[in-house]
């Protein structure tokens, strides 16, 4: 009688992260805004960046879609080179997602065609599937009943839910969130936050950069503190939040925390 053998089982291969930045430096001018950024996010990861204002934090999240061009290093998305310009840097534009503090919405256009252009225009979506998946974005994020409206004619924070339906309308790989909720009034900064929830339920993979603590500690699997163009120290949020490791981010949470 013959033993069954079972093959040795084969050795695990590392997925490639989504995105990675590797010794990337960034100036303007001779102030040196990026020092040697290291940072790789993983697919369905979110990251939360955070730091004190000029720490480097928004012009991280733009060198990821080259909004800003770096000095040196490498950033790869889905294991591939940031390409330089041309149609290459528009598709990878249109596989990171952008949301920034100031909305960004054209003005002169109502809400849903804020959402479609980008497919329509890029993409060669045909109208009526464009708008079909733009009301369900919108429904999504709680504003169908806005669709035909103007921007203007929406709150704060309903034209900021408008912005996050029209980069997910372009079904990117990867959400990066400039600061945004530091343009909205107090009451209006949950509904914001609440869809940037939903959609880290949902397994969307994040880059935020933000000041909202709370959201930090109770969303993120990763917080990343940056100061002086630098990642200071990066962790699980309940590890960095109960236990930071440098005195620089002691010294951070001490002021944030407790006003």
């Amino acid at each position: 009688m013959s033993m069954l053998t079972k093959d040795p089982p084969a050795p695990e291969t590392k997925a490639t992260p989504l995105v990675a930045l590797e010794k990337v430096c960034k100036s303007f001018g001779d102030h040196q805004v990026l020092h040697d950024i290291d940072l790789t996010i993983e697919r369905g990861e979110v990251v939360v960046v955070i730091g004190p204002s000029g720490s480097g934090k928004s012009t991280l999240c733009r060198c990821i879609n080259r909004l800003e061009v770096i000095d040196s290093g490498t950033i790869t998305i889905d294991g591939a080179p940031l390409p330089a310009e041309g149609r290459a840097l528009a598709r990878l534009r249109a596989q990171v997602g952008m949301v920034f503090q100031s909305f960004n919405l054209f003005g002169h256009r109502t809400v849903l065609d804020n959402v479609t252009l980008a497919p329509r225009k890029v993409r060669r979506v045909p109208r009526a599937q464009a708008e079909a998946t733009a009301l369900r974005l919108l429904e999504r994020v709680g504003i169908a009943d806005k669709a035909r409206q103007m921007p203007a004619e929406l709150s704060g924070g309903q034209q900021q839910r408008a912005a996050i339906a029209r980069a997910l309308a372009m079904e990117p790989k990867v959400m990066l969130f400039d600061e945004p909720t530091s343009a909205l009034d107090p009451e209006m900064i949950n509904e914001v936050l609440d869809v940037m929830r939903e959609l880290a339920t949902s397994g969307m993979t994040m880059v935020v950069v933000t000041h909202e603590m709370g959201f930090a500690r109770t969303v993120a699997n990763r917080v990343v503190f940056m100061d002086g163009g630098r990642i200071i120290e990066s962790g699980p949020p309940q590890e960095f939040f109960s236990n930071p490791r440098t005195e620089r981010a002691r010294d951070f949470l001490g002021k944030v925390l407790t006003h």
